[in-house]
């Protein structure tokens, strides 16, 4: 069991959205900081923020939320972190540890490092973790419980930073992994953006066919599409700014999918039903591993809660 005295004494997480605002109640709930910084800008956020008490301090001023911290997580879009890097850099601590919780870990490294001053640590991450959800209400202290953290730090990394890193993720109950920031982004394109990608594309096919009135898809949607919709909900400026920042690799997945795809219009053309239950079959054996390793529900009907039947 991770230790329970605080990890850092002083984090300050930037940007307070589903992910932020996890972080923040996780933090609070498993006590792995002595003071909790917010910092955000839309007033309407930090307002929230307050309302809700789970930060100490809430500002709109991230140099000014920075200075003191032993840690700083920046949990703001893709493209947002150049912009970041340079208003934290001037303010960071000697010592502290600064990492991100971005999707994509290649383009925020190339905008984060040249900002961070000698002796300050960038280790940065990426909890395998969300809903389609957004903003500070969103969050909840259990969502990184039993999930990947992936750490992508540079080969000359401080292994003590790395280290109190990892021990703040496992007392959020996050599984950690270490890979080259080039490997993540290319699982990551075939695990998470190919189908966001995808299921956005899907919606908007059904909401633009003149043949289907919206209505109808919406009172259909009891099958595969109505779980293409819960993925396409998800915040639209973070995965504008996923493909943007993630463009060789999605390209690259985009590629080898469009391969298999017209693989298997040619197998429904011709009728060769062997060739597609062969794909099927492989496909179910992936969600059964899924499952088996505890990233997914068994339960039916994707785990949905049920009202209980009403007696006659």
């Amino acid at each position: 069991m991770p230790d329970p005295s605080p990890v850092f004494d002083r984090l300050c997480i930037i940007g307070i959205g589903l992910i932020g605002s996890s972080l923040l109640r996780g933090a609070r709930v498993h006590g792995l900081a002595k003071t909790l910084v917010a910092a955000d800008l839309s007033p309407d956020v930090r307002r929230r923020v307050e309302e809700l008490g789970i930060a100490d301090i809430t500002l709109a001023d991230a140099g000014e939320a920075v200075k003191g911290a032993d840690c700083v997580i920046c949990c703001v879009p893709s493209g947002a972190f150049a912009a970041v890097g340079a208003a934290i850099g001037p303010h960071l601590e000697p010592g502290a540890v600064v990492t991100d919780t971005g999707s994509v870990k290649g383009a925020v490294i190339a905008q984060l490092a040249p900002h961070m001053p000698a002796g300050v640590h960038l280790v940065p991450a990426h909890p395998v973790a969300g809903t389609e959800h957004s903003g500070p209400d969103a969050g909840f202290a259990e969502l990184f419980e039993n999930r990947w953290c992936i750490f992508t730090p540079a080969a000359d990394a401080d292994p003590a930073a790395v280290a109190k890193l990892r021990a703040f993720w496992e007392g959020l109950g996050a599984r950690i992994e270490v890979m080259t920031a080039e490997h993540h982004d290319l699982v990551l394109a075939i695990t998470s953006h190919v189908p966001h990608l995808i299921a956005y594309n899907i919606v908007g096919t059904a909401d633009d066919l003149e043949a289907v009135t919206q209505s109808e898809v919406i009172k259909f949607s009891a099958g595969g599409f109505r779980d293409f919709t819960r993925i396409a909900a998800s915040d639209p400026t973070m995965w504008r700014d996923v493909f943007l920042n993630n463009k060789q690799a999605v390209l690259e997945v985009l590629g080898r999918f469009t391969e298999d795809l017209a693989y298997l219009q040619r197998a429904i053309r011709w009728g060769e039903g062997d060739k597609l239950f062969e794909l099927f079959a492989r496909t179910r054996a992936v969600r059964r591993s899924i499952i088996d390793i505890g990233q997914e529900t068994a339960e039916p009907d994707f785990g949905r809660r049920h009202k209980p039947p009403t007696a006659p």
